[in-house]
């Protein structure tokens, strides 16, 4: 599973393309202009973005030149429009992005995109070291490494953690964050609310991400 972000200013564009990803078994972040995608994209730290060319306050191509510029363009980015001229295609293409997609977009032609997408993103990607590892679970590994750190999370809320970095980052990734949000349902008891605030997450999307994780919601509620 990927996790894959989706900025479009169209309502029923953001949500048609959640629907087919996730039925994909892809976890999928949406954005409806860029500033959410720049938000998102230092969140989420996306496997795959696409990008729609025409928005409102910021147009894609400035915000791929923009990502390019300032070297965070890392991950691999699919140009989406149904206006866009050959031109704007091919200056994508130069700026970095891998492919371009015309709307209406076919199911066939995203889902062959996203997987050459993906494909490509694996062959670029790092290997993974204590540095790149996220800070979260760069705690959890140090914290296991020396006997004498203090424990992090409160006693009753600990769970068995062993995180195993010999796999694939997806699935790494996945067991990382479904414990994250399990912990903080623990705390919260429950409160999707509390979880929402502390975690960042509209509650939208995180009622969605704890579903593709297979989070029990009736976890760390009191009865």
């Amino acid at each position: 599973m990927a996790n894959i972000l989706v900025v479009d200013d169209e309502h029923g564009i953001r949500d048609l393309l959640w629907e087919i990803l996730n039925d994909e078994g892809h976890s999928v972040e949406l954005a409806e202009n860029a500033a959410q995608a720049r938000a998102a994209r230092l969140r989420e730290r996306p496997d795959l973005v696409l990008l729609d060319i025409w928005m409102p306050d910021t147009d894609g191509v400035t915000l791929l030149k923009e990502w390019s510029s300032s070297g965070v363009l890392t991950m691999p980015v699919i140009m989406m429009s149904g206006h866009a001229t050959i031109d704007t295609a091919v200056e994508a293409t130069k700026i970095g992005a891998l492919a371009f997609l015309e709307k209406p977009i076919t199911l066939q032609k995203l889902l062959k995109a996203v997987e050459q997408g993906l494909a490509r993103g694996q062959l670029r990607r790092p290997v993974a070291t204590l540095e790149t590892v996220p800070a979260s679970v760069a705690v959890v590994l140090s914290e296991e490494s020396s006997p004498s750190a203090p424990t992090m999370m409160p006693n009753s809320l600990q769970s068995n953690q062993n995180f195993v970095l010999d796999k694939p980052l997806r699935e790494a990734r996945d067991e990382f964050e479904k414990a994250y949000f399990e912990y903080h349902l623990a705390k919260e008891n429950g409160s999707m609310t509390r979880v929402a605030e502390k975690t960042g997450l509209e509650r939208t999307h995180l009622y969605r991400k704890l579903k593709q994780l297979g989070v029990d919601l009736t976890r760390g509620k009191r009865h």
